[in-house]
């Protein structure tokens, strides 16, 4: 066995690599940039190897720096992750050259999966179902038409070297297919500096589903399994499970012994993931193989108890694998929720920034949390967003999401935005519940974007309560401080007024031994719960559910999050509530007529100059975040009055770039 691995990528998925190679005794090195001094994963690798400037380009993505790496460090093999070199032909290539080990597939089987419409042309060879399409290369607009109308719309414009979502329209007549066409080709060559593209059939109601495949390149491949991940915006997943609530034993055996068969076409060897599109009928097709780990593998490892990062390594050792396919076993169900650093009340615009609080649930058999930082860590603008992954293992899909929701309810986090409350409002959908997915969930469920989950009466009838005992707690420690005039003792009232936004709640509690007595406009509860005063976790019961909400101070009362809503509640004396009620309200500033930056980044374009007329919905500027463009747009008619900031300038959230009159 290798007695040192050198792990080319940074963030939870270098930790992830480190503890498989800790257990089987394997020492590790880490590479690091400027950005990711000190980071998680370079504490926990035995050696650590610093690589460049914070940008990738010029740290991750620089082959001869990993290669100097593992040389200095005598690293005799490289996990290359997922993202950075882990797809990358040449890198495999000189590893091999340096008598390096990659623990991942041969070089053919990188180039031949790595280009979409090749890789197209071998799975129709080797017997794969595909979707009707015309996998050659297209020139010409005209002819690009004349494809789009023979195959019939809708269509999906894809580019062939593309991956994230780029390079990717649907068309659904002749006029968005000439305009997606050109601009496929255009977002391609900028992204990819390969302009291919090529026109599949457009499955309507798509779910996206996807076998796991290990093979030992000595003549034993296997399927492990599938995977469920529908649940995605812009073409980024964002909730996965394990197995499909979708597939039968048949389907699950057709897909499973056709990417089988695709992966022996090209030779395969490691883990690898051959992704299908599944209609409502249960018609499957290829759609391409992603030829590394997934970032959704732990789901599989938690329904079959393989650690697919061990059997990666063996393999790359030259083991021949010990398990065979009636060796699979699918026990329970497994859902995994990706945490990014992205603001989805305000169009899940990407946040950066310092976790000042950062405390995932308790792991356990049943809970895993793959993550790479801690409390005190940057999330730094030149990378994925991603915080972490967190995953949930019950014995049925029901219990996994209830037990998904009890964890995201626990995970806290500061200091940056982020998306657990999106998560946990998707995993409380009745939709999502049932299983009835598709790709295009996201867009269907919150076409006007995210604004907080539902909140049914009998949670807000618990968060009421909550409130109320946390201030008739706040109240009870105040009240028994030294040094207070002497022979006065405060007394706590029964009656409370709570207010949450415009609602008003009458409320009645009397404290006992067992608990608190709680009565809600005419509905009595109980709350029990060991919560003082500081606590940022108010666990207990409450109207007979065990509840984990997030408590804060805010103002003169509570700022609580449960069930993916976050809610602000004042608890007042009926006194306190008629005087409160006399307060003037401050009106919200107009900014309409400021176009302010969301998020910290970088300006790349301004598309307007002073004296310009401006009409709602035009672009006016493009910020650069985390890899990601995000176009600015007016929210008013006007005319430019005040340009502050040009490109190249680096913005604060909230900063003024411009102003309109």
């Amino acid at each position: 066995m290798f007695k040192k691995i050198l792990i080319a990528n940074r963030g939870e998925i270098a930790c992830r690599v480190i503890k498989t190679a800790r257990k089987m005794g394997i020492q590790t090195v880490a590479v690091y940039s400027d950005a990711d001094e000190g980071a998680l994963h370079m504490q926990m690798a035995d050696e650590a190897v610093h690589i460049g400037a914070a940008a990738a380009s010029e740290s991750y993505l620089v082959m001869d720096r990993i290669l100097q790496a593992c040389k200095d460090t005598g690293a005799e093999a490289v996990h290359p992750g997922y993202g950075f070199l882990s797809e990358n032909q040449k890198f495999c290539d000189a590893l091999q050259k340096a008598g390096i080990a990659f623990i991942g597939p041969n070089v053919r089987a990188i180039a031949a999966m790595g280009d979409k419409i090749e890789s197209k042309k071998l799975a129709q060879a080797a017997g794969v179902s595909t979707v009707p399409g015309y996998t050659d290369v297209i020139d010409t607009v005209e002819e690009a038409m004349k494809i789009a109308a023979d195959i019939g719309y809708p269509v999906m414009i894809k580019a062939s070297a593309g991956g994230g979502g780029k390079g990717m329209r649907v068309a659904w007549n002749e006029a968005e297919a000439r305009e997606g066409f050109k601009s496929a080709k255009s977002e391609a060559a900028s992204s990819f500096g390969d302009d291919r593209v090529f026109i599949e059939k457009f499955i309507e109601e798509p779910r996206h589903i996807e076998i796991q495949v290990l093979a030992d390149g000595q003549g034993t491949t296997l399927y492990v399994g599938e995977r469920e991940c529908s649940i995605q915006r812009r073409h980024q997943k964002v909730i996965e499970e394990a197995p499909s609530p979708f597939l039968d034993e048949a389907t699950r055996k057709a897909m499973g012994e056709q990417a089988v068969a695709l992966a022996e076409a090209v030779e395969y060897r490691s883990a690898g993931t051959v992704e299908f599109i599944v209609d409502k009928d249960r018609n499957f097709y290829f759609l391409e193989m992603n030829t590394r780990l997934q970032v959704e593998h732990p789901v599989t490892e938690l329904i079959t108890g393989i650690d697919l990062v061990e059997q990666m390594i063996r393999v790359a050792n030259g083991e021949k694998l010990a398990l065979t396919q009636a060796d699979i076993k699918l026990n329970g169900w497994a859902v995994e929720s990706r945490i990014y650093a992205e603001d989805p009340y305000r169009g899940f615009l990407p946040s950066i920034g310092r976790l000042s609080r950062c405390q995932p649930p308790m792991e356990s058999d049943t809970v895993r949390v793959d993550t790479g930082v801690v409390e005190g860590s940057e999330i730094s603008m030149f990378y994925d967003p991603m915080i972490a992954k967190l995953c949930t293992w019950a014995p049925t899909r029901e219990a996994a999401i209830d037990s998904m929701i009890d964890a995201l309810n626990g995970y806290w986090i500061e200091g940056i935005s982020h998306n657990i409350n999106f998560l946990n409002a998707v995993c409380s959908h009745p939709r999502f519940r049932e299983g009835r997915l598709s790709t295009n969930f996201i867009a269907e469920e919150y076409p006007e974007g995210f604004e907080g989950a539902p909140l049914p009466p009998e949670n807000e009838r618990r968060l009421v309560a909550v409130a109320v005992v946390a201030h008739l707690r706040d109240t009870a420690r105040a009240g028994s401080i030294d040094g207070q005039v002497p022979h006065f003792q405060a007394r706590l009232g029964r009656d409370w007024r709570v207010q949450c936004g415009d609602k008003h709640f009458d409320v009645t509690a009397v404290v006992g031994e067992g608990g608190t007595d709680i009565t809600i406009d005419g509905h009595h509860l109980v709350v029990e719960s060991p919560w003082k005063p500081g606590d940022q976790r108010f666990r207990g019961a409450v109207d007979g559910r065990v509840v984990e909400v997030l408590i804060a101070r805010s103002g003169e009362g509570y700022r609580l999050t449960f069930d993916g809503t976050t809610l602000d509640f004042a608890v007042r004396s009926p006194r306190a509530a008629e005087l409160a009620a006399l307060m003037p309200v401050k009106e919200a500033a107009d900014l309409s007529k400021l176009l302010i930056c969301p998020m910290p980044g970088a300006l790349i374009q301004l598309h307007v100059e002073e004296g310009d007329e401006v009409q709602t919905g035009q672009a006016l500027a493009v910020i650069e975040a985390m890899k990601m463009e995000n176009t600015l747009r007016a929210e008013t008619t006007g005319v430019v009055a005040k340009i502050h900031n040009r490109p190249g300038d680096s913005l604060a959230v909230d900063q003024v770039i411009l102003e309109l009159e």
